[in-house]
């Protein structure tokens, strides 16, 4: 476990905002465990990323553990030319790269997650569900159950088919006790 100050930084000490990166922005898929490792190496390198942070704190035989971790596990976000990609390639921490298609959508999303990380908000990972998605139950008295999700938010509505009959009945569910289906 390494010290707090030992900690990658969330984007390199020399740039004010994500937004003043130049090159293309990339999604990287690190291996396990892997993010702040790759952070590492791309601040060694000079290449411009950004690893969104939050602590985490946990008792454990009567002590305090204070774990600062990814935001999004097992992905780091990083923009550069072709040189950095190769680079970034060159570390052996990737197991894939995800292309950005639209680089502006990007920007504007992890710019609002950057600004809340340096105005101090404790942001915490949080499932992404979207209305349409085939959920299971995964706690509670209705574990099991399956359906489509019909409403997001805190509360979500599972919806349960009957297609014999074309019809269904919704059930509301807390969002953090639904998994998502493949």
């Amino acid at each position: 476990m390494l010290k707090a100050e030992d900690n990658p930084p969330i984007i390199p000490p020399d740039a004010q905002s994500i937004r003043d990166f130049v090159g293309q922005w990339w999604v990287a898929h690190v291996k396990s465990r892997n993010e702040k490792a790759l952070a590492h190496d791309l601040l060694r390198r000079g290449v411009s990323y950004f690893l969104p942070m939050s602590w985490k704190v946990r008792r454990q035989s009567g002590r305090t553990i204070r774990s600062l971790l990814p935001l999004f596990s097992g992905y780091l976000f990083f923009c550069g030319r072709e040189n950095e990609r190769i680079e970034l390639l060159r570390t052996n921490r990737v197991a894939n790269l995800i292309v950005v298609n639209d680089q502006e959508t990007l920007i504007d999303e992890l710019a609002q997650i950057e600004n809340a990380l340096r105005a101090g908000a404790p942001l915490i990972p949080h499932k992404y569900i979207k209305i349409g998605q085939r959920c299971r139950i995964i706690a509670g008295p209705l574990a099991g159950l399956t359906g489509i999700v019909v409403r997001a938010g805190n509360t979500a509505r599972l919806l349960l088919q009957v297609d014999i009959l074309g019809q269904a009945a919704a059930v509301e569910i807390d969002i953090d006790l639904i998994e998502l289906l493949d």
